[in-house]
């Protein structure tokens, strides 16, 4: 080997460990990037020539820097769609990335909706993830998740369930007559039901006693919220309540219910309950409306219809299943959080912004809902920090330094061996 080889050999050195010193400073650069992974060099001798029956080496080069995909500590945000993931997996967002549109990888958590309602990264980049519908079924289909586009339908009353007390000493007031309910009922009182297109409706309730632990109900409502109403109240349901003599409710008897509400579905049955009867539901009788000395007066209604709703908030779970809060006061999941991992992490390619792409070397994405196979969990309200140990970076920096000073040692020596071999001639 002459003496030249040993100039480039040393700048080999100076070279490689000069790339070398690239990347600790990119790790150091990004200590505090959100969802960052810290690379490390690698490196790898070069074969020159042969000195008898030897191979001499012709120096070094840097082989590549490794990404350390290990995890990252959290840091709490308070943010609901700040999304960091424990264990295996990256996010997947799909857009424009430096004028690419693609999928891409990333464990930087930060998303919010959009002007559309779409969840996005900062960048804008959509989150992929499974709408989940009404009847609770998730999409098979991997799609952006549109949350601006949730909206809870309405739900037509079906129950009514309430709990009164009716005066033991009240007086029959003669006929109850839907022309004049007031003067021909004991007590009233109201209630709000849905109709299939989420109208609110009032319903007036009227009861009236025979004078022998038998009551009879009524309920009206407005001839014009029905479709071939008549005008002024119209009823939509009766019955009666038998109570014994110790004012249990004992048997209930409701009429059918069918009321058409206007430009609603025809038919709509809504069922009255008032107790546990202890005839009729084998009850006690002594849960629901009962009939004791004082005052006629309601204790609780309930019924289980609602109107549309608008989301308003949303909850993420570790599952990465994404709850609704609806303005009609409803909850139900609408959306599941994807996570996708790759058979060679360490091979996927940078892509800047935290991003990764799928090389062939990297292997396909596996997708498929988070909390699943290999796939890790979603802490909502965080994200994940950079795994950049600075300690250590700082260490590494030291002896890369030292290493570039040594082969500038090198390159000073074969320097001055050639500036030796050129004075010969003197």
């Amino acid at each position: 080997m002459t003496i030249s080889n040993n100039l480039y050999i040393g700048i080999s050195g100076l070279d490689a460990h000069g790339n070398a010193i690239s990347v600790v400073g990119d790790n150091i650069a990004n200590v505090s990037t959100v969802g960052f992974k810290a690379s490390r060099a690698g490196f790898a001798d070069v074969i020159g020539g042969m000195a008898g029956s030897s191979r001499l080496g012709a120096g070094v080069r840097m082989d590549g820097a490794t990404t350390n995909f290990a995890q990252g500590t959290l840091q709490q945000t308070g943010s609901v769609l700040d999304l960091a993931v424990l264990g295996r997996g990256f996010l997947v967002v799909q857009g424009n990335h430096q004028g690419i549109d693609s999928t891409y990888y990333t464990r930087d958590g930060r998303f919010g909706m959009d002007n559309q309602g779409f969840v996005v990264n900062q960048e804008g980049l959509r989150l992929q993830g499974y709408t989940i519908n009404t009847a609770g079924v998730q999409s098979t289909q991997l799609g952006s998740l549109d949350l601006g586009a949730m909206q809870s339908a309405p739900l037509a009353t079906a129950n009514v369930n309430m709990k009164l007390n009716l005066d033991s000493s009240a007086v029959s007031p003669g006929q109850f007559l839907t022309t004049d309910p007031a003067g021909t009922s004991n007590f009233a009182t109201s209630t709000t039901v849905y109709d299939s297109l989420g109208n609110t409706h009032r319903v007036d309730l009227y009861f009236r006693t025979d004078g022998a632990g038998t009551w009879d109900w009524h309920a009206l409502v407005d001839g014009a919220e029905l479709n071939n109403g008549q005008p002024g109240a119209n009823e939509i349901a009766s019955g009666t309540l038998t109570f014994n003599t110790a004012g249990a409710l004992d048997v209930e008897t409701p009429a059918g219910s069918s009321v058409d509400f206007l430009g609603a579905t025809a038919g709509q049955a809504i069922n009255f309950d008032f107790g546990d009867a202890i005839t009729t539901d084998l009850g006690t009788g002594l849960a629901g409306t009962t009939q004791f000395a004082g005052a006629s007066v309601v204790n609780a209604i309930t019924q289980d219809g609602f109107g549309a709703g608008t989301l308003v908030d949303v909850v993420v779970d570790e599952n990465g299943t994404i709850d609704g809060m609806f303005s009609n006061g409803q909850r139900r999941q609408v959306a599941r959080v994807a996570l996708a991992t790759f058979a060679a992490d360490d091979q996927l390619e940078r892509a800047g912004n935290q991003l990764f792409r799928e090389t062939t070397a990297s292997g396909q994405a596996l997708v498929d809902s988070a909390a699943t196979g290999e796939r890790g969990s979603v802490s909502s309200g965080s994200i994940e920090s950079s795994n950049v140990d600075l300690t250590n970076e700082l260490v590494t920096l030291i002896a890369f330094q030292r290493a570039f000073q040594a082969n500038v040692k090198t390159v000073q020596t074969a320097d001055e061996m050639l500036n030796e071999v050129a004075n010969l001639k003197r």
